[in-house]
């Protein structure tokens, strides 16, 4: 796609909470294959045991749920009126494991329990709408409703690809241009081609 094909699509996104879109359009983007489709956000939320023990559609009831009682609604992208995409964003207590992984715990400047802080842990893209702009998109919403959410601090976990190659599903993480270009720091690289990275707001 040339940058004029992709500007115009850029201006066909549209991201919206996911409490204001039927649920299928949830289910479609996170489709019935692959890594999205097993896991349901709920890697970071659950202990190895839990993770273990509980099948996809638990998984996917227990996102459902939470969306409908958490203090940080995800995103859902939709590219010319078709869902096109998701970012997972809370504060960083809700996620247990989170600052149990290695690159947030070797790398991450901020408290785990502090509700200020929030994690931004997963973008989910469609196959078909890739490398259209998407995740910028989410991304930038991600970061207006932490502002809006009264959120002191915002976090990601991205890939380098230019020190990595990445596979589509490595890239649930967001890749480092990405939170650069939407203005967030380097705050430390805790292993080859990952980065913390963060915005003060």
């Amino acid at each position: 796609m040339d940058a004029k094909a992709r500007d115009q699509a850029s201006t066909d996104i549209r991201v919206i909470p996911v409490t204001e879109v039927p649920w299928s359009d949830v289910r479609t983007v996170f489709g019935t294959r692959g890594d999205p489709a097993t896991c349901w956000c709920q890697y970071f939320k659950l202990s190895n045991a839990q993770w273990r023990a509980t099948d996809v559609p638990v998984l996917e009831a227990a996102l459902c749920e939470q969306v409908r009682h958490s203090p940080g609604p995800r995103l859902i992208a939709y590219a010319a009126d078709e869902p096109a995409g998701w970012v997972a964003v809370e504060p960083r207590p809700a996620y247990g494991r989170l600052h149990r992984t290695r690159v947030v715990a070797r790398g991450s400047a901020e408290e785990p329990d502090d509700p200020s802080a929030w994690a931004i842990t997963c973008f989910v893209v469609r196959v078909g709408f890739r490398r259209r702009g998407i995740a910028s998109a989410l991304l930038a919403a991600a970061v207006e409703h932490c502002r809006a959410s009264g959120s002191r601090v915002v976090e990601g976990y991205p890939i380098d690809t230019a020190e990595r190659k990445a596979s589509s599903a490595d890239l649930y993480h967001g890749g480092l241009s990405t939170f650069v270009s939407a203005g967030f720091e380097i705050v430390s690289r805790p292993q080859a081609g990952r980065a913390v990275v963060s915005l003060t707001l």
